[in-house]
């Protein structure tokens, strides 16, 4: 196994993952509010992160204030 390698491939998933999913919540956000069906106080997320050859789930919960 390559260290280095390994490590450049998981910065560079990891880096499309919050990107992507930084515009997909800001766009919802954005929809939500401009709708009138944005929630008061703040809103519940949850990433899932699976590797099916690995065996892998692991799941982050969080809150986003608005």
């Amino acid at each position: 196994m390559n260290e280095e390698k390994l490590n450049q491939s998981v910065r560079k998933f990891l880096k499309q993952v919050g990107v992507t999913s930084q515009r997909e919540i800001e766009l919802a956000v954005r929809s939500a509010s401009e709708d009138g069906t944005l929630p008061d106080g703040g809103l519940e997320v949850k990433v899932v992160l699976q590797c099916p050859d690995l065996g892998l789930e692991h799941e982050v919960k969080g809150q986003l204030e608005v």
